[in-house]
């Protein structure tokens, strides 16, 4: 078995955009070979607080314990990028390349977990690079690598809005077949940390946060009335209680962090669909939102909850514009004034009644919303 010790600080401005500005720390990199083309690495450096490391143009792996184990399926010279990160942003970093050579692969099919899941054909956008996604190819629970259950209540014993649900981790709420994620809202009694709600449902939180780009999620949305189906991002600053980032980010609460939602439906009219920005000024602290509301008669489709449609929102320094099917439903400018310069998670829910969702019928029993992917370009 071979072992290779490197200690190393290069700056390649052709690689990323630029370097790491304060020398927080040396990338110090080890790694082993081991059997059957396996290689485990281990990066470290003084203030980081994510990693990054880059084995093809389909593999790319983030985490923030500098550990990482890959598997080669063939022979050869590989080279790999490992990154240091020492801001959220991923804009103050230390970048390194390891070279090795693979002697003992045997040629098998092998199965490595990276940010990129290649198991469909995914649209290729101009200027633009798949970076994170899931194609939910996978049964069982959402994948623990990419995704967060949020099932602590954010006020106390409830959430917001005057939600009427308790959001849980059970598979009864939120699993994975036959190629879709299913976000189920039922009507049962349930009790957590002494607050009892008659409705149960799934909030997640992506494992995977990003300043500008793209993002694609394919969805079905809930028939039923009282339903409220969401797609949207918050900024990884807000230090909500119970998300994944806590406040490794910032902690500046909403609307200061900014909310983008990419969907939402209300839960009495299923013809309508919403896309909206919420914020604190930068300046004032003065809250302001900013969207649209559109029927299927507007984007010329059908339904909106038999059929599978593609919400998208394209965001960067100038603008950011919320798309249904690649027809654009929202663009608002982004400016100075505004806080949505700073890196959002995503977040797929059904909240059941409260403000957006209504009234909840007697007859209400359960529903679905299914994603049928999930894709972040930049």
């Amino acid at each position: 078995m071979n072992f290779k010790y490197f200690l190393f600080l290069i700056c390649l401005n052709s690689i990323y955009p630029s370097c790491s500005k304060d020398n927080k720390g040396v990338l110090n990199v080890d790694y082993n070979l081991g059997e059957n083309g396996r290689i485990s690495i281990q990066a470290s450096a003084d203030g980081a607080v994510n990693y990054r490391f880059s084995f093809n143009s389909t593999t790319v792996i983030d985490n923030t314990t500098g550990q990482v184990e890959y598997q080669y399926s063939n022979k050869g010279q590989f080279t790999i990028g490992v990154w240091a990160f020492f801001d959220s942003a991923n804009q103050d970093y230390s970048y390194t390349t390891i070279e090795v050579e693979i002697t003992n692969a045997d040629g098998s099919t092998v199965s490595n977990t990276g940010n990129i899941d290649t198991s469909e054909t995914v649209t290729a956008y101009s200027n633009y690079s798949l970076v994170w996604n899931d194609e939910f190819n996978y049964d069982g629970a959402p994948s623990d690598a990419k995704w967060h259950h949020q099932y602590i209540p954010i006020n106390g014993g409830g959430w917001a809005n005057d939600e009427k649900q308790h959001y849980t981790a059970r598979l009864d709420n939120s699993y994975v077949s036959d190629g879709t994620l299913k976000i189920v809202a039922k009507r049962e009694s349930y009790t957590f940390d002494g607050s009892q709600k008659n409705y149960t449902s799934a909030r997640l939180n992506s494992k995977y946060d990003m300043q500008y780009g793209r993002i694609d999620v394919r969805a079905k949305l809930p028939q039923q009335a009282g339903t409220w189906p969401a797609i949207w991002t918050l900024g990884t600053n807000i230090n909500e209680r119970g998300n994944y980032y806590g406040d490794s980010a910032g902690s500046v609460g909403w609307p200061a962090c900014g909310e983008i939602d990419i969907m939402e439906q209300n839960g009495w009219d299923k013809n309508k669909v919403q896309g909206y920005f919420h914020w604190a000024d930068t300046s004032s602290t003065e809250y302001h939102s900013y969207g649209e509301v559109v029927s299927t008669q507007d984007i010329g489709v059908e339904n909106l909850t038999n059929d599978f449609h593609l919400y998208s929102l394209v965001w960067n320094t100038n603008a950011m514009r919320i798309y249904i099917d690649d027809i654009l439903i929202v663009n608002m400018s982004n400016n100075a004034n505004n806080p949505f310069d700073n890196p959002h998670y995503l977040l797929l829910n059904v909240a059941m009644g409260g403000s957006l969702g209504g009234n909840i019928p007697d007859s209400f029993n359960q529903d679905i919303m299914e994603i049928d992917y999930v894709r972040f370009y930049q």
